[in-house]
């Protein structure tokens, strides 16, 4: 019990915070409380505005995250709160429109506030329907709020059947339990992009079953190697947590700790890129393993659980245009980066959210893939030395697929760099993609047979130890501005669709998956994807359990 309380302190308030109470009190947080609207699925989010829509009072911005000033309700986007501050004295705190958490513009973070958290609870009982109250005798706990906001049992004025109507409000399937395995993740400040890679890893069936297995083992791992720190002995603490039945968030606080030990680069408080991130894990689990194995050898034939899972063969045929002669080179990848096909649209269009329903030309993931392995001529300044003409000849250059990995990491490039403006923007159209996909086309097999025809043989270029049918398991969103996004997670399970966003997890129907900005896509082989979904009702739950969460039932 010590050792739970001593997690579960209150973080310490922000000084810009306790100068603002000081000076002001709780007049503003009265005065807010009728703005807070509780939606469907237990999220209280600031409606200031019943009629028009919101804006940033500078840019005149209303997509993405905005932020209502405490002292002068004015709205601004993320930028230019930042500026809103520096201008005016006394206004540093805010209020996350989405989420109603309070922000501290000077520090650049959430912050935390018994007292207004108080008001947050109390408008979301007050919204609760009346008709609901009977519904709520199977809860035994009270859930969290999201980003690193721990709801304290004392003080804040809930009687034990307020807080299971609470959670009844939260779950929208309150009459049956998620699967196995969703629990949510709490954010430690701008770590959006790891709560989504993580969730996307921890449900690939190879690194699933690798951890809850025991294939790597902590207590060993650590009088093996006497390190304090072990990025794989982090990640399987929370494949722990996340698969023992508990389902208030989790914070994986020694895991990013340990990842900034690894990745000493990228240790900050500032929003990093999921695909590097990703990356990075990958790096480190290979790293790592490694050491553990005394492995030397590359990554094409390496077996640390990362190269199992994700690690695929690319193919790239450089042929001169004067004689003819191809050069093949073979290089190890653990995902694939696809350039979105924006030549249909204008530059100005290129920028804009293209709905689905909307008669415009968009990006497919077949379109992407099918540039990814076309021809492209090479240009005069990448002359290359043609060993059959011995000297610099114009050539061209076409990519493909030697060997596929169980699980396909497709990476979708959003980001478009001007070398004459030199500036970088975010590209926010939409992609069609499909939930079932062959990559056949795309393997070099098919694409050395199209331009040579069946003079090969077959066995030289032919998969025929991997299946090229995948499934979707999970897709990485991201939302908002280049500078100020978010990352979301979608997870097929069952082939029902849950969206994890942080320390909130919902179920989704499948157009809003399809609607999504899609960052990177998580295909695992259909034969994985399908024996995972029959075991998945009796996925062995792990003896070692987070030791400062208790087990929440579900009825």
């Amino acid at each position: 019990m010590c050792a739970r309380n001593s997690i579960y302190t209150n973080p310490k308030p922000c000084k810009h915070l306790a100068d603002y109470k000081l000076r002001h009190g709780f007049n503003t947080y009265d005065s807010i409380r009728n703005c807070l609207k509780t939606t469907p699925n237990g999220r209280t989010r600031v409606a200031k505005h019943t009629t028009k829509i919101p804006r940033c009072s500078f840019c005149d911005r209303y997509q993405g995250r905005l932020y209502f000033c405490l002292m002068c309700s004015s709205l601004w986007c993320p930028t230019h709160i930042v500026l809103h501050t520096q201008s005016k004295k006394g206004h540093e705190v805010a209020i996350d429109m989405d989420r109603s958490e309070l922000y501290c513009c000077l520090c650049c973070d959430q912050v935390y506030d018994p007292d207004f958290d108080k008001v947050v609870v109390y408008n979301q009982v007050k919204d609760l329907p009346e008709g609901s109250k009977s519904k709520t005798n199977g809860f035994e706990a009270c859930g969290e709020r999201s980003r690193k906001r721990k709801r304290l049992d004392s003080g804040i004025g809930l009687d034990l059947k307020k807080s299971k109507l609470l959670v009844s409000m939260r779950d929208r399937r309150a009459k049956s339990c998620y699967p196995l395995g969703l629990r949510g993740l709490n954010n430690l400040g701008s770590t959006c992009f790891m709560n989504s890679v993580l969730q996307a890893l921890l449900h690939a069936p190879p690194l699933r079953n690798y951890f809850l297995d025991d294939r790597h083992n902590s207590v060993q791992c650590r009088k093996r190697s006497g390190e304090k720190l072990c990025l794989l002995c982090d990640i399987d603490a929370i494949s722990s947590a996340m698969f023992s039945g508990d389902r208030t968030p989790y914070t994986p606080a020694h895991f990013l700790y340990s990842w900034w030990q690894h990745s000493s680069n990228l240790a900050s408080y500032e929003e990093q890129d999921a695909h590097e991130f990703f990356i990075s894990v990958l790096d480190g689990i290979h790293e790592k393993e490694s050491k553990i194995r005394n492995s030397g050898k590359d990554d094409g034939d390496c077996q640390c659980i990362a190269h199992r899972a994700f690690s695929g063969l690319l193919r790239s045929d450089v042929t001169c245009i004067s004689c003819g002669f191809t050069s093949t080179t073979y290089d190890p990848c653990v995902d694939i980066s696809l350039n979105m096909d924006t030549s249909n649209l204008s530059s100005s269009n290129a920028s804009k959210p293209i709905k689905p329903d909307e008669k415009t030309s968009v990006s497919t993931l077949s379109g992407c893939l099918n540039l990814f392995t076309r021809a492209e001529r090479l240009g005069s300044d990448q002359k290359l030395h043609c060993q059959n003409c011995q000297e610099l000849r114009d050539s061209s250059k076409q990519l493909s697929i030697r060997r596929l990995p169980l699980v396909l990491c497709l990476h979708i490039k959003r980001v478009e760099h001007s070398l004459v403006r030199k500036i970088s923007r975010k590209i926010n159209q939409y992609m069609q993609f499909p939930f079932s996909l062959d990559m056949t086309p795309y393997l070099s097999s098919s694409i050395v047979r199209s331009k040579l025809g069946n003079r090969i043989f077959t066995f030289e270029y032919d998969n025929s130890n991997s299946s090229a049918a995948y499934e979707i398991f999970a897709v990485i969103a991201h939302s908002g501005m280049l500078e100020s996004g978010h990352y979301v997670t979608y997870l097929r399970l069952k082939n029902q669709w849950y969206k994890c966003d942080d320390a909130w997890i919902s179920e989704v129907d499948e157009g809003i998956v399809r609607a999504s900005q899609c960052y990177m896509l998580f295909y695992v082989q259909k034969l994985l994807y399908n024996k995972a979904n029959k075991d998945s009702s009796f996925v062995r739950i792990s003896p070692r359990r987070d030791p400062f969460e208790s087990t929440a039932g579900c009825s």
